[in-house]
């Protein structure tokens, strides 16, 4: 099977794509990068719940270095956007970058992100923005949209099915409202 970096923020996200990408012929391996969550405790719960549902599934788990201050850095002067406006696109590419990274440095052919599983987000422009970053670094990114073909009620039924935890909100701070 051809590996794939999948990049992901929470249990509730990475459940169906994990098995879609099964399906697929690609194992999954998940990485963990997501300075934007905010607060500390919602980053522990989202992190722990991943972890536990990565060891049940059999799933390799990469848990980098977060550095929140970095992130601010790179949304500021965006903090008032909108909720899906230019600071979730910077978030993505700036998410995205790192996992890109990551792959090239393990040398993955393939990555994916569980971002479009959420029918909240902008599929097309999380496409965008990695096919660029794939085509900069030479890798391969899989356009999945994971909630395509009933992915996001899959993924939902699989979280209550598992009994996890479920946030209310993206992640950051200003998504809290």
């Amino acid at each position: 099977m051809n590996k794939v970096l999948l990049h992901a923020c929470c249990a509730v996200c990475s459940a169906y794509p994990i098995e879609k990408l099964r399906e697929m012929g690609y194992e999954p391996v998940i990485y963990f990068f997501n300075p934007n969550i905010f607060p500390p405790d919602e980053f522990d719960r989202r992190l722990n719940e991943l972890i536990k549902y990565a060891k049940k599934k059999q799933v390799e788990l990469i848990v980098e270095k977060q550095d929140a201050a970095d992130w601010y850095n790179a949304i500021a002067g965006l903090e008032n956007e909108p909720e899906g406006g230019k600071r979730c696109l910077r978030c993505f590419e700036y998410r995205l970058l790192y996992t890109v990274l990551k792959a090239f440095k393990l040398e993955f052919k393939y990555f994916t992100t569980t971002l479009t599983v959420s029918p909240h987000k902008n599929s097309k422009a999380i496409f965008e923005i990695a096919k660029e970053l794939a085509k900069k670094y030479e890798l391969n990114f899989l356009d999945i949209d994971f909630k395509k073909q009933d992915g996001f009620l899959k993924t939902m039924k699989i979280a209550k099915e598992e009994n996890f935890y479920r946030q209310n909100y993206c992640g950051c701070e200003f998504s809290m409202f």
